[in-house]
């Protein structure tokens, strides 16, 4: 179930928020898109990256003409994946980029966290959940200590994901997507 935790940039928690139009509503008021995309057809787990995107063509096509992206391609990460624990780390940090990050999850979660107006807003995002950060904006992203997801992703350049780390330790106060699982740790 996606969840979207509002916090103080102590850390200290303010609002938490877990049905559909209160997400959107609270993340849009910062400038964050949040939607919920339905797949055109029945995806098994073994389906390719090209029978992913078709699957999701038209939604895709949209975003593509609206914000001028460029390429989509389809991430997998899975426990065993042989560098989750270099991505996990690298993730982690506080960045920007000079694009929008736009996520959309297939299937498994992931957890975004973005800095804005002077508060820290988590969003457990989770298969059907669409999020995309706009450029220039801090954010950083958790996949777990195990991550399981499919994620499309779109780009406006060619070499897609490049970050700029900020070097604030901003992302050590707050909760990491670990087990127990996040959202218990309410």
């Amino acid at each position: 179930m996606s969840e979207l935790r509002v916090y103080q940039e102590s850390g200290n928690l303010l609002a938490a928020h877990s049905d559909f139009e209160s997400i959107r509503r609270e993340l849009a008021d910062v400038g964050v898109d949040f939607q919920r995309w339905e797949a055109s057809c029945v995806l098994d787990a073994q389906a390719t990256q090209d029978e992913v995107i078709e699957a999701y063509r038209g939604s895709v096509n949209q975003l593509m003409n609206e914000y001028g992206f460029k390429s989509v391609d389809v991430i997998s990460m899975y426990p065993e994946h042989p560098q989750q624990q270099t991505l996990r780390a690298k993730f982690l940090s506080e960045h920007v980029h000079d694009e929008f990050e736009v996520r959309f999850f297939v299937e498994g979660e992931g957890l975004f966290y973005i800095h804005a107006q002077g508060k820290v807003y988590g969003a457990l995002c989770t298969r059907g959940d669409l999020i995309s950060v706009p450029a220039g904006y801090t954010h950083w992203f958790d996949m777990g200590p195990s991550p399981r997801f499919k994620a499309i992703r779109l780009f406006i350049t060619p070499d897609g994901w490049v970050a700029k780390f900020t070097g604030d330790p901003i992302a050590e106060r707050f909760p990491r997507l670990e087990a127990p699982h996040y959202l218990q740790a309410a």
